[in-house]
């Protein structure tokens, strides 16, 4: 699959006569928001405390926090739009979303009880040295930098649309505005804190979806089935709407390419290093589980009516209606939320705004999670240990600074890449998480022989194998959605290239690990190393 925010094509979905409440009520919301950031915001100067809230958050609390991860900018319009226009593919990444935690259910326990939460952390389980914590802050960077662009872009993007001005220079100047809102929540935030956001998330997104849904269903005498074929009839192609390869990204790269895009999103999306912080924050293993679950029953019914909101924008606006706005339908939710009701009902302005109010708080949880997990691998896997030992106030300090440089150079990237198709990175990041952390997650539990030099291949051949197939792949070359469509170096001819590297990358950590005897396991040595970990974990 791939994502795509929507384009700068020129919208004026809202009407000159609802823009203006709109515009105030939605700024009212942004001003609330940060006013209620900063009343979470954690005066701790312990790093346990800010990290992982001190291992404190209950299955529930945690559940419904770990289901907000899931309900981001991205997800909320890439899916919705991918359901509007190319129907049947755009069920099955609804389907591949909600599998990738169930992955990351049969590891949560494993990653809780062995008592590290950052990449760096879990690379150690195997593995002495400094060189498996650089290497986690490495993929730690590399998955996130490309996610907080398409984050802060998306947040410009769907502003310029909420303002009815999507030009390349109204779009830049959201973005940077923004994104200025958005790192003043990640300057101040804890787990703790971000926690409560995506818990309030989780209701507000749920029951705004299924509004527009039902309103939507309504228009159509509450028939599923003449909504469905309303949709059919009004897609680009109703023969194959409910039919594979309809998507022009993946259209014509054969079975193999599909399997290639299930094992990215799947084995990616679970990968994602805020999602193994979040685990951490558990009580117990079996706590981290019992969040998991809940978490799964949440996104599941979160993309059920994503699908169904996707649907829904098919029937009433009509696929070539969207696609005209924005060539991949990322606009449905607000097209739809603007059509359902009628043209100058106070209603319509308040599902207007709601739905707005929606993608700035699913923009505002998810970069901050994306980068202060990141914030968390720099702090405590490269400046605790390069530094020595320090104060706690100096590793909070560096935290702190961590996040702030993340922000400006994720939103320096945004505004200078705005006109630029760069939403392949998010499916670059994805591949990276797939090949980098599972393959050395699976050997690092349930392998006893994997060891320090087996790690590193598989780390960093996984990353050159993952960058170089992208380099060349379709998504930067020679199609019209590429990077550059008019070059034609795409000479490995699928969509991400997860179809080699993950394999790759376990054959990597096979060979390593089983290619020199001269080096012991981490796990067969003495006390000492064992001990060091586990006060590592407690800390």
């Amino acid at each position: 699959m791939t994502f795509s925010i929507v384009s700068a094509a020129a919208l004026d979905s809202i009407g000159s006569a609802a823009r203006g409440p709109v515009i105030v009520a939605f700024l009212v919301f942004i001003g609330l928001a940060l006013l209620w950031v900063f009343t979470l915001a954690s005066h701790e100067d312990r790093p346990g405390s800010l990290y992982i809230a001190d291992r404190s958050l209950s299955p529930v609390f945690n559940g419904f926090a770990m289901a907000g991860e899931q309900i981001s900018v991205i997800t909320l319009f890439t899916i919705t739009g991918a359901v509007a226009l190319f129907g049947y593919d755009g069920f099955v990444s609804a389907i591949d979303s909600v599998i990738a935690l169930g992955v990351l259910l049969v590891f949560a326990q494993k990653i809780r009880d062995c008592g590290q939460y950052t990449l760096g952390g879990l690379f150690s389980i195997r593995a002495s040295g400094s060189a498996p914590r650089i290497a986690g802050a490495v993929v730690t960077l590399i998955i996130t930098i490309p996610v907080l662009m398409v984050q802060l872009r998306a947040a410009g993007i769907s502003t310029a649309l909420l303002i009815g001005a999507s030009t390349d220079r109204v779009q830049i100047v959201c973005t940077v505005l923004m994104g200025c809102l958005v790192a003043c929540f990640a300057g101040v935030a804890d787990l703790r804190g971000t926690s409560f956001m995506h818990i309030v998330k989780v209701p507000v997104t749920l029951v705004t979806l299924a509004a527009v849904t039902v309103l939507a269903l309504r228009m159509f005498e509450w028939d599923p089935g003449r909504m469905l074929s309303e949709a059919v009839r009004q897609s680009l192609s109703p023969d194959g709407y409910l039919s594979p390869g309809l998507w022009a990204h993946t259209a014509g790269l054969g079975t193999l390419n599909t399997i290639g895009d299930h094992i990215v999103v799947v084995l990616g999306t679970a990968m994602m290093p805020h999602l193994i912080l979040r685990i951490s924050a558990s009580r117990t293993g079996r706590d981290a589980q019992r969040s998991m679950t809940i978490a799964v029953g949440l996104v599941g019914g979160f993309f059920y009516l994503l699908i169904g909101t996707g649907v829904a924008a098919a029937a009433v606006v009509g696929s070539g209606s969207l696609g005209a706005v924005d060539a991949n339908g990322q606009s449905s939710p607000i097209l739809l939320a603007s059509e359902v009701l009628r043209h100058g009902s106070g209603a319509r302005v308040v599902l207007i705004t709601v739905m707005a109010c929606v993608a700035f708080l699913a923009v505002l949880t998810a970069v901050t999670s994306v980068t202060f997990a990141a914030a968390v691998s720099l702090s405590r896997d490269v400046f605790a240990r390069v530094k020595g030992p320090r104060s706690k106030l100096g590793e909070v300090r560096a935290l702190r600074l961590a996040v702030v440089a993340l922000c400006t150079v994720g939103l320096s990237l945004s505004a200078v890449t705005n006109s630029y198709p760069v939403e392949f990175l998010v499916t670059f990041s994805l591949t990276v998480a797939a090949s980098c952390i599972f393959p050395v997650l699976v050997y690092s539990f349930c392998w006893s022989g994997f060891d320090r030099r087996g790690l590193l291949w598989s780390v960093y051949g996984g990353l050159f194998l993952s960058t170089v197939l992208t380099l060349f792949s379709p998504t930067v070359s020679g199609t019209a959605y590429a990077l550059w469509p008019h070059a034609h170096l795409n000479w490995y001819p699928f969509h991400n290239p997860g179809l080699i590297s993950v394999p790759a990358a376990f054959l990597l950590g096979w060979i390593g690990s089983t290619g020199r005897s001269g080096e012991v396991p981490l796990s067969r040595r003495s006390a000492p190393g064992m001990s060091t970990r586990q006060t590592d974990g407690r800390r």
